[in-house]
């Protein structure tokens, strides 16, 4: 899940075209945490989830990857 969770946020952050910078300050975290999520095992709390999916406009259940 975790892969899957990394995968999806970068291919929404690209076909969006939101920085890290811009999506950190949307959800109200640092742009390293962003950085984090995307290369490291780090998984974000689930309030910080939670507002990551509304700021890109996608379910939580894409992210996880639950549904396509």
């Amino acid at each position: 899940m975790k892969q899957i969770f990394k995968k999806r946020l970068a291919e929404e952050l690209e076909s969006k075209s939101i920085t890290q910078i811009n999506l950190a300050k949307k959800v109200g975290i640092s742009h390293v945490m962003i950085t984090q999520y995307l290369t490291t095992d780090k998984l974000p709390s689930l309030e910080t989830f939670a507002k990551i999916c509304k700021a890109l406009d996608v379910s939580a259940d894409y992210m996880l990857g639950l549904k396509d």
